[in-house]
């Protein structure tokens, strides 16, 4: 591990962040006022040359002297716009520490990148276990400042990864985890991801084939050269003929290749944003020393073909910004004549050559640190959860101390839980409130983090390859005609269709068919766990409906009912949020109804 990326101040992050947030809003404080010095500085250099200006006008002998307040203003201003490039780095610093002492204050609800792009209302799980949006998994744990570390995280938590690819994960992050200061590099590359590369276009630039042939080249760059030569000619020799036919024939030329530059100019610009951000992640990247052999893989496969990524980066970056000088009215009519903009991308086409089919690689692998940097600072921040041991026979799913991720760690009543070998069914029931949902989302939430290489919020989690798959959150369509039970057995045959796939399911229901009446939701409720269960599923269905709690006296020792319960203290309804075995022997419906001024018997 460098030296310089382990982390300097101790092993509480809070400590750590409010430490290193202090020493840098001291030294930001100190060069905020550096850097009005030098704008008052400027000022005043400014307005004296302007005076001697005037006053030297009667006097043109002594003129020269002002060129020396005017290199004093040249010095001022180049160090005034580094001072603010510094300030601006520093300050995307401050933010995450800043971010972070927000997540370990439970202030960071609604701060951060929600992911909203990603969610898919038919992935069997995503909304349901809230993923994506606001105060979500993903907004949590996405630190990320590149669209591919956005994406690359989303398919994380979308899908889990083989046990084996779990397992690496696991280490890189261990690898990964004190490296704050690495962290915050990554962190303040670029102001905002949502100005950052954009992986598949320029991943897609890169692998396209040129625009240009290597006639179209050779053309360009020797009219290019003959016009020079002719306004040369002109301005020596008086041959103003000669160089009005080659402007005439550049002009022509320049004319031709218009729609194709165009076309390349609007691509490449398009596809390279912010390249900058892109180089910077890989520099990073390169320098690291790595111990896991996940990153050390990931950080050879960057040091092929004798050339840094990083390197490649900055060339392709100084000829895109080039090109962008293009729109300057100085350089348009030059353009006309010298095909200036066409000569960069005979560039940019060299490079695509060069390097084009190793872009997608390099994106994955920024994704792929990025992700795991964001997975490294939630298992540093999080110091009591614990990596869940992964068995390949299944399915499973029995922890300890389990909690849902997304509550303050102070209010999380923790629980334990087994399903699978025998018990593949729990039946839970409860009053309003008790935490049925919570419980049952914090299953699906973490087993959604154990498969992706992330901790858990629990003390033990031993787990099995398992398909989460749940039915909590489904919504009505007024404009669609969708009612609410029609959109819920649309889920549960999806649901079903996932068990007759390899991996087993675990399905987590809450209050399922609570659309129709009794007799009907025993039915089918009874008829879907059975289905189920006969496909090597395991799950919960949670109810208010006492009927279904004789579910498991029909499948004996393949299902269990389980229960939470409220109680009166001083008038007050009291939760423990306690999971207990047996079928619940209160409600509190009435009582939460006469609560609120409703007058019922």
């Amino acid at each position: 591990m460098d030296a310089d990326s382990a982390q300097p101040y101790g092993k509480n992050p809070a400590a750590v962040y409010s430490q290193r947030l202090q020493e840098l809003n001291a030294i930001q404080a100190v060069e905020h006022k550096r850097e009005r010095q030098l704008g008052l500085a400027k000022l005043a250099v400014a307005a004296g040359t302007l005076v001697a200006g005037v006053l030297l006008l009667r006097h043109t002998i002594w003129i020269e002297l002002l060129l020396a307040p005017v290199a004093a203003f040249v010095v001022l201003a180049v160090l005034q716009e580094k001072l603010i490039r510094s300030l601006r780095l520093r300050q995307r610093a401050i933010q995450f520490y800043e971010r972070g002492l927000a997540r370990l204050e439970d202030r960071w609800a609604g701060t951060g990148e929600t992911g909203e792009r990603f969610l898919d209302p038919l992935h069997p799980y995503a909304r349901d276990l809230d993923v994506f949006g606001r105060a979500s998994l993903f907004e949590l744990l996405c630190t990320a400042r590149t669209r591919a570390g956005e994406e690359t995280l989303a398919a994380w938590l979308l899908a889990a990864a083989p046990v084996e690819e779990i397992q690496q994960r696991q280490t890189a992050i261990t690898d990964l985890k004190d490296r704050v200061t690495l962290r915050e590099k990554l962190f303040s590359l670029g102001e905002t991801v949502r100005l950052g590369v954009k992986p598949e276009e320029l991943a897609a630039w890169g692998e396209r084939p040129p625009i240009f042939d290597k006639r179209t080249r050779w053309v360009t760059r020797s009219l290019a050269i003959l016009w020079i030569l002719g306004m040369a000619a002109w301005a020596v020799r008086g041959l103003g003929s000669a160089a009005l036919a080659l402007s005439v024939l550049n002009l022509a030329w320049a004319h031709r290749l218009h729609q194709r530059t165009e076309q390349a100019v609007d691509a490449a610009e398009k596809a390279t944003e912010d390249l900058a951000l892109l180089s910077g992640a890989l520099l990073l990247l390169e320098r690291e020393t790595f111990a896991a052999p996940k990153l050390v893989a990931m950080q050879a496969s960057l040091k092929r073909d004798g050339i840094a990524p990083s390197m490649a980066i900055r060339k392709l970056a100084r000829v895109v910004e080039y090109l962008n000088q293009r729109r300057n009215l100085f350089m348009r009519p030059l353009d006309l004549f010298t095909f200036w903009s066409a000569q960069l991308l005979f560039e940019s086409e060299r490079w695509q050559r060069a390097h084009g089919p190793r872009i997608r690689g390099w994106l994955a692998t920024v994704g792929e640190m990025e992700a795991l940097t964001a997975l490294a600072g939630y298992a540093y921040e999080h110091p009591g959860d614990v990596f869940p041991d992964l068995v390949e026979d299944g399915p499973l799913f029995e922890a300890e101390g389990l909690a849902h991720p997304l509550l303050p760690v102070a209010r999380a009543v923790r629980n334990n839980v087994k399903l699978g070998g025998c018990l593949q069914l729990m039946i839970l029931s409860g009053p309003n409130m008790a935490g049925k949902s919570t419980f049952i989302r914090s299953i699906g939430v973490n087993a959604v983090l154990a498969q992706c290489g992330a901790p858990v919020r629990a003390t033990r989690l031993m787990l099995s390859p398992l398909q989460p798959a749940a039915s909590i959150c489904i919504l009505d369509s007024l404009s669609g005609g969708v009612s609410r039970f029609y959109a819920e057995i649309h889920r549960v045959k999806l649901i079903a269709d996932l068990t007759e796939k390899p991996v087993p399911v675990l399905f987590l229901l809450d209050e399922l068919l609570s659309g129709t009446n009794s007799h009907d939701r025993l039915e089918g409720t009874e008829f879907v766990v059975r289905s189920f269960v006969a496909r090597r599923a395991i799950g919960i269905v949670s109810t208010h409906d006492l009927a279904l709690t004789a579910i498991p006296d029909e499948l004996g020792e393949q299902a269990i009912n389980c229960h939470f319960e409220d109680r009166f203290e001083d008038g007050q309804l009291v939760f423990d949020y306690k999971l207990k075995q047996g079928v619940v022997k209160t409600s509190n419906a009435l009582a939460l109804m006469r609560s609120i001024g409703l007058g019922v018997g």
